[in-house]
């Protein structure tokens, strides 16, 4: 296959190092002094070094339209907030494309924010597009650890084309048609992260972080039902899977936020020492903000943004949560609709 990965930042980068060994990949990079560094240095020394591209990988910040035609799959590996742009540009490809960024785009044409596949189907809805989601760290897929992703989308020429991509002996790839359910996995799992990640700087225990991921757990589910999704995709990689990894793994970068708030650092001191895109926080209240308006009740998200926008200080946020009037542990709920 030939693959064009868009967008040079750890998680497209450690992508294509994955499908390189047995396809032919090129990396483009926004920035051309970007894509000059990593064509010379044959890795990528700003967001994921130590790791070196195959030989045969192509580095190019060329203008898109002027890339070569002929891509059997196009990946976008760009933040949440530069989706839109790219779709655009490519809405007439006649390829499959599937994106990686996880996350609810900040509102912009709309009252509410936006994932993923509601922007494509606003500007691009004949283009065969899709999403790569799951469990997964840069570094560990770059260095060929086992992982497993989901390859959502409607289409099937979509998921078997990611199928075929990514699919190796380290990495095994499975098909999905419950894009919505996917999507909003990858998008609540980040702000649990931040929950969770404050659970453990304020040294409240394993109990309270068992209970924040399964409580978590549960508002992701409820509203992802309420935006079509099917209740099982939250069992799975895309819902179980990535909040338990997110929540608790030490590369984690949401985790990180919530475990620098918890030692009382600012959220842009958090922020401004990753180095990298948290989406955690540029997602919460887009989160909050649809599960407001579809009805759903989400507090530990809700908790999350008070603690992000400076109205609550961590302790307060835990003493919040935990002064919740008891309720059943499963209800049934019917919630509007955007």
């Amino acid at each position: 296959m030939d693959i064009l990965v868009l967008g040079a930042g750890a998680w497209g980068t450690a992508l294509a190092i994955s499908a390189g060994e047995r396809h032919r990949v090129t990396l483009w990079a926004r920035d051309p002094a970007q894509a000059g560094a990593i064509a010379a240095a044959g890795e990528n020394a700003r967001y994921l070094p130590g790791f070196r591209l195959p030989a045969s990988a192509r580095v190019s910040s060329e203008p898109l339209a002027e890339l070569p035609a002929g891509h059997d799959l196009v990946i976008v590996a760009t933040p949440m907030a530069a989706l839109r742009e790219m779709l655009v540009q490519l809405r007439d490809c006649a390829r499959p494309v599937a994106w990686l960024c996880k996350g609810f785009e900040a509102p912009a044409t709309h009252p509410y924010g936006l994932l993923g596949h509601e922007i494509h189907a606003e500007i691009a809805p004949a283009l065969p597009a899709g999403a790569l989601s799951g469990p997964s760290f840069a570094q560990e897929v770059a260095s060929a650890k086992p992982t497993a992703l989901v390859a959502a989308s409607a289409s099937i020429a979509v998921r078997d084309a990611l199928v075929a991509a990514f699919h190796s002996p380290s990495m095994r790839v499975y098909a999905n048609e419950d894009l919505p359910g996917v999507e909003v996995g990858g998008a609540v799992k980040n702000v649990l992260a931040i929950a969770t990640g404050l659970c453990d700087g304020l040294s409240l225990g394993l109990n309270a972080r068992a209970a924040l991921v399964t409580r978590g757990l549960a508002e992701m589910t409820r509203l992802g039902v309420a935006l079509g999704a099917r209740p099982e995709t939250f069992m799975g990689l895309s819902g179980l899977g990535d909040l338990v990894l997110t929540a608790t793994g030490d590369l984690s970068r949401n985790r990180r936020v919530g475990l620098l708030l918890a030692e009382g650092r600012s959220l842009q001191h958090a922020v401004q020492s990753l180095g990298h895109v948290a989406e955690g926080v540029y997602s919460a209240r887009t989160v909050v903000e649809r599960a407001r308006r579809l009805g759903v009740d989400m507090p530990i998200s809700e908790a999350v943004v008070e603690l992000l926008d400076g109205r609550l200080t961590p302790a307060q946020a835990v003493a919040t949560l935990m002064g919740r009037e008891p309720a059943a542990e499963h209800r049934r709920e019917v919630p509007g609709r955007p």
